[in-house]
């Protein structure tokens, strides 16, 4: 018969946490255990053990269900986060400070430039099972997020600030836009939303690629401003 090596009472309290969790979120960003398991590369049963605490964690599968649950290892295992600290810190740079481990605070959809135009404040142009992209941030969103692909050398500037075309940009809805912020905007006779700097000079608001090649367009009751861009990145994968 094999032995099955008992779990410590921290460890049980671990699973306990990790179980809690996994239950109270998982219809909201809709997981279950095989999409654990696939990410983890076990069985759905070898989950369920971790769940259930007949298993305990390892370092390798709390990094995993943080990154699938969206919190922080401390969240469930206090113990195990203290081992993702110390795992950090050693491989630095001198010249690098560690700024903690990433921690994202959600998962937003990837939506098309025309959905984006046809975003209202009370409706979201999209729903959950017509999104096949979904990817997460860090970044703290005050409204409600989604992410754009960027096309066109509108916002690719020689030097400076630059986001080229194939970068991912994340909108804020709820973030307030004001003088230099990256906006998604829609004017009222475009079929599609546009990415551009928001740019306010004597009261007048003008909408400005960073592009130098390309000239500002004044804006006023033609224009409404869907959400604040907040991150930007681009994936080689």
């Amino acid at each position: 018969m094999k032995n099955t090596k008992t779990l410590t009472p921290e460890q049980l309290e671990d699973a306990k946490r990790l179980k809690a969790l996994y239950e109270s979120k998982k219809k909201s960003l809709g997981i279950t255990q095989q999409h654990i398991a696939d990410a983890l590369d076990i069985t759905q049963g070898a989950v369920g053990h971790y769940l259930n605490g007949r298993n305990a964690l390892n370092l390798s599968a709390a990094l995993t269900f943080s990154r699938l649950l969206q919190v922080p290892v401390s969240d469930f295992s206090p113990s195990l986060a203290k081992e993702v600290d110390g795992a950090s810190a050693p491989a630095l740079d001198k010249n690098v400070t560690f700024a903690g481990p990433y921690e994202p605070k959600g998962r937003y959809p990837m939506l098309s430039w025309v959905s984006a135009g046809q975003w209202e404040e009370a409706m979201e142009p999209y729903s959950i099972s017509e999104i096949n992209e979904w990817y997460e941030s860090d970044v703290p969103i005050q409204g409600t997020g989604f992410w754009l692909k960027v096309e066109g050398d509108s916002m690719t500037a020689p030097i400076g600030q630059s986001i080229p075309e194939g970068h991912s940009v994340l909108v804020d809805t709820g973030r307030e836009a004001k003088n230099g912020s990256l906006v998604v905007a829609k004017l009222i006779d475009a079929n599609e939303a546009t990415f551009k700097k928001l740019v306010i000079d004597g009261g007048q608001r003008y909408l400005k690629g960073l592009n130098p090649a390309w000239p500002m367009t004044p804006i006023n009751g033609n224009c409404r401003i869907i959400g604040v861009v907040v991150e930007s990145k681009v994936r080689y994968v």
